[in-house]
């Protein structure tokens, strides 16, 4: 079910017709932004506590807030604060196909200095309800955080294709025992919507 729910809400968001897409916006003068990002990630086996080889494939959709406008004009580091909510859906593919999902509030810092290529840097974290299987894990309600960088390249005004990293941690917090965290790196590809 979560399956099929997920992908008719990738469909939908996927069938957005990119010619009308708002031809004036660029992200330095956004309001918002709508992405879909997929990707591939692989936890860090003996970094830190964590034991478990966990490979992902991610379906990450995302709204963006721009909190500001933009900042240090013609400095090193203009560029404009970014809220991010994520709604994030992990298939655990070397686990039988078991899944994570839940909800990320982040912090982002988009670099505006270019029209056509704009870096950020973003962190934050979130609550994930997750269904592995894995008894070192502890419990089914766990929290992650994360931080990453990524670019994106503006090929149409309104419209941007990206590319992103991110390291993400989950584990319960400490609030069930075992507590063995999944550590990953996350290598994600996507689309973004300007409005």
């Amino acid at each position: 079910m979560t399956i099929v729910a997920l992908y008719f809400s990738i469909h939908s968001l996927m069938s957005i017709d990119i010619a009308h897409a708002d031809q004036t916006i660029t992200q330095r003068t956004a309001k918002s932004e709508l992405v879909i990002l997929t990707g591939y990630g692989i936890s860090h086996r003996y970094f830190g506590e964590t034991r478990t080889q966990v490979q992902t494939w991610d379906a990450i959709a995302r709204y963006g807030y721009f909190l500001s406008d933009e900042i240090g004009i013609g400095r090193w580091y203009q560029g404009r604060h970014e809220l991010l909510m994520e709604l994030p859906y992990h298939l655990a593919i070397d686990q039988g196909g078991r899944s994570m999902t839940g909800g990320y509030l982040l912090g982002s810092w988009k670099f505006t200095s270019r029209e056509d290529l704009a870096p950020y840097i973003f962190a934050g974290g979130g609550v994930l309800f997750v269904d592995m299987g894995l008894p070192s894990m502890g419990t089914s309600l766990d929290f992650s955080y994360q931080g990453g960088t990524g670019l994106q390249y503006m090929f149409s005004k309104g419209v941007a294709l990206q590319a992103e990293y991110r390291y993400h941690h989950i584990s319960n917090a400490g609030t069930a025992s075992p507590n063995e965290p999944i550590n990953s790196s996350k290598f994600l590809l996507g689309v973004s919507f300007f409005r």
